[in-house]
């Protein structure tokens, strides 16, 4: 793995703030030349540190007002269940997030739907008729006390 230094942190932390930032920008941010920036990044890009750009969209804009924490318990634990219950995940956009764990739930999926009629879809007809499913337990987020807003990238 690369050793970042400190330029290279100071550079992840004002990205990951605004990934708009042209390299004339981030030069006066972080004190180094444009051409320096602009290489660092396209190394940075390269080596997998950056792994994309993209707009934070508001949910509730876009009509999903509705997020669900939803566990699911496998009917076997094989690989190819396993392999069948990813590739189900795999095409629904409803998944924002989805996670394979250890303890008592198989998997944990950050979801949203637009109301309570799509939730009740998506777990009934979509869930738990899958092959591969045996048990789902839902849990509607009341409040969001703390979104994701990056990595905790500190350059001191």
């Amino acid at each position: 793995m690369t050793q970042l230094d400190k330029l290279d942190l100071k550079l992840l932390a004002e990205l990951q703030r605004d990934g708009r930032l042209t390299n004339n920008d981030l030069s006066e941010r972080i004190a180094l030349s444009p051409s320096q920036c602009s290489r660092r990044r396209a190394r940075l890009e390269a080596e997998g540190f950056i792994r994309g750009y993209r707009a934070d969209i508001d949910r509730q804009k876009m009509g999903l007002g509705l997020m669900v924490v939803i566990s699911v318990t496998l009917a076997t634990h094989n690989r190819d269940n396993a392999k069948r219950f990813a590739e189900l995940l795999a095409d629904l956009p409803e998944v924002l997030e989805a996670y394979s764990l250890t303890g008592e739930m198989d998997y944990h999926l950050k979801v949203v739907t637009k109301d309570l009629a799509a939730l009740s879809h998506f777990v009934n007809e979509v869930l738990l008729p899958h092959d591969s499913v045996q048990h789902v337990k839902t849990s509607i987020v009341l409040n969001v006390l703390k979104d994701f807003e990056g990595l905790a990238v500190n350059p001191q």
